[in-house]
């Protein structure tokens, strides 16, 4: 008999183990730190979870929910309906407008404009449309400001841009002349979807309107030509803006760096820093963060530091964004002593440093399988009051189970010291893999079911791997049905195949196809007559 015939008996089957394994488990564990004699691990999982426990109970301060303005005037609605827009509440931007409306206010077009650019920002364009249209059959004439939120979500979010270019025309219609906002974000819009011919389009456009134009008309198009390696024109219509009275700015030439560095052109970036004055514009952090990323991934790390020291000479601090470049270069080097070293550094000079510049030392340290120094590492950002994050105690699982210390990795997530989610669990469950251990791997697969931690594609990789390798392949059929709950995934079909046939199981891998081939043609049929 097939064995896809005996599916539904193997899915039953590994519920019913599922249901048995943990009490067995604590016996598992009772046994398996008997060996723990350095209290080490425990000191580090007791105090890791206060820090934990208390990166938890700190909640984000928003807006009181309800909250009115003191004052029932509209302006006073306005200011409170924008701050809860910058919230990201749109609920209760249209709850003040609703009370508003009730309440016999004169609603004005600055109160109807900030809901709609809050529901545009949120996504919700239908119900942006609708408060648009209910403020027309008000009585209500919108401005250029108000019909620029709708070009904006035309053009930026629909890619609708004939339905943009209706608006700017009834602008016109209205008897107003569109403004560079309006225009610039039509343009924008342009860039983003790759039509950059249609934007000079516009820009020529503005210019017969005699529109004056501004950087952010100007920025968005040199983006484009640099994201499709037109560094040649970027560069011209850099040089071509002040003709036209208008300046780059440090945004726009952060923009022409970050171009120039994905072509290597590394001399042209040297004499635009160095005629930065004389252009009347000053490179800032993000400007020599742009060019120290583009040297490190030129394998150019010292290069790099020089742009340190010049940043520092100019009375500039990295933020931790450049302090992450730096670190991560070092790192990529095989010199992460020096990347300890500035980090050290960083602390001391009270630079802005994080939980991620950490996480990106300690991923190093874990690479070169210095588990003592990723724990010390640990230690030393808590101590400064820095919260890890799940990223930070993946790489103290990862660094663990590299240095052999399996058990030590899994009473770490045992002691909840903080929330494993499912890529902690696989890369544990791998590791015991790679030992031979099904029965730990079987183990923490069903205590990660029992948490609520759906497997992904890479869990369920593992388990057919794992006991394909073992020759277990009724158990590997198993795992890749119980996959199917989740979602067909052809990486985990790929495995199970690639597994029976390195074990010379052609009939079955024949049969798998086969069902497979079937399943979906048979989905395909429903999706058909649906």
């Amino acid at each position: 008999m097939p064995w896809f015939s005996n599916l539904l008996f193997a899915r039953l089957s590994l519920r019913i183990v599922h249901l048995f394994v943990f009490p067995i488990q604590g016996l598992c564990w009772r046994r398996s730190y008997c060996h723990l004699h350095d209290d080490q691990i425990t000191k580090f999982a007791e105090v890791v979870k206060h820090f934990f426990q208390r990166s938890c109970s700190s909640s984000f301060s928003c807006l009181e929910i309800g909250a009115r303005p003191r004052h029932p005037h509209p302006f006073e609605y306005n200011k409170l309906m924008k701050a809860f827009a910058r919230a990201g509440q749109p609920d209760d931007v249209l709850r003040l407008l609703d009370e508003m409306r009730q309440s016999n206010f004169e609603l004005d077009v600055p109160c109807y404009t900030t809901a709609i650019d809050s529901l545009v920002v949120a996504r919700r364009f239908e119900e942006a449309e609708a408060v648009f249209k209910d403020m027309v059959s008000s009585g209500l004439t919108p401005d250029v400001a108000a019909c620029t939120v709708l070009v904006k979500m035309y053009s930026c979010y629909l890619k609708q841009f004939d339905k943009a270019c209706l608006v700017l025309q009834w602008i016109m219609r209205l008897g107003c002349k569109p403004d560079v906002v309006a225009y610039s974000t039509l343009i924008a819009g342009l860039c983003q979807a790759g039509r950059v011919r249609e934007a000079i389009g516009v820009l020529k456009l503005m210019l017969h309107e005699q529109c004056h134009l501004n950087v952010q008309t100007y920025t968005p198009i040199v983006r484009a030509y640099c994201s499709n390696g037109r560094i040649i024109k970027a560069k011209r219509l850099v040089d071509s803006m002040r003709n036209f009275g208008c300046s780059p700015n440090t945004v726009t030439y952060n923009v022409l760096i970050e171009g120039l560095c994905k072509v290597g052109y590394f001399s042209d970036i040297e004499k635009i820093l160095e005629e930065s004055t004389s252009m009347g514009w000053m490179p800032d952090v993000i400007t020599y963060s742009i060019y120290m990323n583009g040297l490190c991934k030129n394998g150019d790390a010292n290069k790099a530091f020089e742009q340190l020291e010049a940043m520092l000479e100019k009375g500039l601090y990295p933020n931790s964004v450049t302090l992450n470049i730096l670190l991560d270069c070092l790192c990529h080097c095989s010199k992460v002593w020096e990347a300890e070293l500035l980090l050290g550094r960083s602390l001391e000079l009270e630079w802005d440093v994080n939980v991620v510049n950490y996480n990106t030392v300690m991923s190093g340290l874990c690479k070169s399988e210095k588990s003592s120094a990723v724990l010390k590492l640990l230690g030393d950002m808590m101590k400064k009051g820095i919260d890890p994050n799940i990223w930070t105690f993946t790489i103290v699982i990862h660094s663990l189970c590299r240095a052999g210390k399996l058990w030590e990795a899994k009473f770490v997530i045992e002691r909840r010291v903080f929330v494993a989610n499912v890529v902690t669990y696989t890369i544990l469950m791998q590791y015991f893999c790679w030992v031979g251990n099904l029965g730990e791997v079987q183990l923490l697969f069903a205590k990660m079911q029992v948490e609520g931690i759906h497997p992904n594609a890479v869990t369920y990789n593992v388990m057919v791997d794992c006991f394909c390798r073992q020759g277990k392949y009724s158990d590997a059929i198993v795992y890749f049905v119980s996959s199917l709950d989740d979602g067909f995934s052809p990486k985990v079909a790929a495995r199970l195949t690639y597994g029976l046939i390195r074990g010379g199981k052609l009939c079955d891998t024949l049969n798998l196809l086969e069902w497979i081939a079937g399943t979906l043609y048979h989905l395909y049929v429903e999706w058909l007559k649906a």
